[in-house]
């Protein structure tokens, strides 16, 4: 491409097509390897049980292992009908923090449907004591102990609308792990009727509960049979429209419950498969007005996790904008860009990796749309932007894509970009190391000098053509290279300088 550019000089050596292909190609494996980032994780209450038990300050303790006898008298301890079976299934619940006595355990007997069998009874205590245990077995890192909690599902999902919010939890988180387990957990799950269950849970008074529920689904979303067997039950029910309420709720309900069903969304988006659904119920402006709401925040004092709830909300709003759909997609708001660089500003050094997601969504807001690349330079956070050149290998590509988006949209945007002094941080951009970068470079250079001939001639005087030459013998770069010196060592004013024609500066 980059060797037929260097022998058309004038308008007909842009090839905007070829452009785009190259774009197209680069931002799909980008956002693949973004998109197979998974949260598919066990979680354990435990509460105050370290300290209640004799735990200091609720450190964990690790406690040894029983041996089989010892495992089989708890049992025993718990069949029986006596007044101490409360304290033998507390000691029970204790002694199956232990890996090995987990295992010893769903070896004996009858012994989960013992457990089950209390945790159905009328006793409450006994129940929630039964409850626990079960919870531990679901936690366990052994797949052979989970899967024997398989036939409590059914139990589960019946009490989560139950009386008590510990209790309900307790449910929640129980069965969030044994959704993580396995596909034929999943496959149990759903003609149970999960769905139906969490539609309704989900329109619960209790922040605990609803966060609970959010990581429920969150791992029912993950599952690489989800947007085929789940995501349409889900669709078919009131979940999504409560997930987007939820997620935007931001600080207002609660950060736990909104990071959960921000996740859920993100996943849903990412599925390819319900976006049109989110779409026509107002995803878009609604996650926007959240990400204002958020940044409005951060100069006060922003609770700890915001990130968390960040993150997602960015995520899905980069790709709610790639989506090719009959549904008007389209927002423009300079608000957002403001917000954007807030964001950055705040997390810069602690959270770096929300700098990617910034420029992802930025991104996306500039490829099609000439009303954020006139926003973000008359609001003169161009500068700002081109600090984040040196942050990371990712971020850098995106801060140069964000720049030819701007770029392809013409000579007045070009000579903005050489005003603003872009050219003298490019030049240490084309001595590092790794080639997407310096491809990305010349990219943005190349565009540059279509546009606006007193770049080129400023980048000759800055030392720029040894920064060219050095990439001659490098293969993935040396094409491009050499067509960017064929077009510089042209006299100022040549035919090779003229601006592309305007309708072919546009990429998608």
């Amino acid at each position: 491409m980059w060797g037929r550019r260097r022998h058309r000089p004038g308008p007909s050596g842009c090839s905007a097509e070829e452009l785009r292909a190259r774009r197209r190609e680069r931002e799909a494996a980008l956002r693949k390897a973004r998109r197979q980032e998974q949260l598919v994780s066990k979680r354990l209450l435990r509460e105050d049980t370290a300290v209640e038990e004799g735990g200091q300050d609720g450190a964990e303790i690790v406690l040894d292992p029983l041996s089989e006898d010892e495992v089989l008298e708890l049992l025993r301890g718990v069949q029986r009908g006596s007044e101490d079976r409360k304290r033998s299934l507390s000691h029970l619940h204790w002694a199956l923090q232990n890996k090995e006595t987990q295992q010893k355990f769903v070896r004996l007997d009858g012994s989960v449907r013992t457990l089950i069998g209390l945790f159905t009874s009328n006793l409450a205590d006994l129940q929630m004591e039964a409850a626990r245990c079960l919870h531990e077995l679901s936690h366990s890192s052994d797949p052979a102990v989970a899967e024997a909690c398989l036939p409590v599902t059914p139990y589960l999902l019946t009490y989560l609308s139950g009386h008590s919010v510990e209790f309900t939890e307790l449910c929640l988180y129980t069965l969030g792990n044994l959704v993580v387990e396995s596909e034929a957990v999943r496959k149990q799950l759903l003609p149970q009727g999960i769905i139906p269950v969490l539609a309704s849970c989900i329109q619960s008074p209790h922040e605990a509960v609803l966060e609970g529920l959010g990581y429920v689904l969150s791992q029912l979303l993950q599952a690489k049979e989800a947007p085929a067997e789940i995501i349409p039950l889900v669709l078919d029910s009131v979940l999504p429209q409560h997930m987007l309420r939820l997620a935007c709720s931001g600080l207002k309900a609660g950060i736990g419950a909104a990071v959960e069903f921000a996740w859920c969304l993100h996943y849903i988006v990412c599925s390819h498969t319900a976006n049109t659904v989110l779409l026509s119920l107002g995803a878009l402006p609604a996650l926007t007005s959240l990400l204002l709401d958020l940044a409005s925040e951060i100069p006060q004092e922003a609770p700890e996790g915001l990130e968390l709830l960040v993150c997602p909300v960015l995520r899905c709003l980069s790709n709610l904008l790639t989506e090719e759909t009959s549904y008007e997609v389209q927002i423009q708001d300079e608000r957002l860009l403001i917000t954007l660089f807030l964001i950055l500003q705040c997390f810069f050094q602690q959270h770096p990796f929300i700098v990617q997601e910034c420029l992802w969504l930025l991104n996306n807001l500039t490829a099609d749309e000439p009303f954020f690349c006139s926003a973000l330079l008359s609001l003169d956070l161009l500068p700002a932007l081109l600090q984040l050149l040196p942050c990371s290998q990712m971020a850098s590509v995106l801060v140069l894509t964000v720049l030819c988006n701007i770029a392809e949209k013409g000579p007045a945007y070009c000579q903005q970009l050489h005003q603003q002094a872009a050219l003298p941080l490019l030049l240490p951009t084309l001595t590092l190391p790794d080639p997407e970068v310096v491809g990305q470079c010349l990219e943005l250079l190349h565009l540059l000098f279509l546009h606006c001939p007193e770049a080129a001639a400023d980048f000759i005087r800055q030392g720029g053509h040894q920064a060219l030459e050095q990439h001659q013998s490098t293969p993935q770069l040396q094409e491009r290279a050499r067509a960017l010196l064929d077009m510089v060592v042209q006299p100022l004013g040549a035919s090779t300088f003229s601006p592309c024609h305007p309708t072919l500066s546009a990429f998608p």
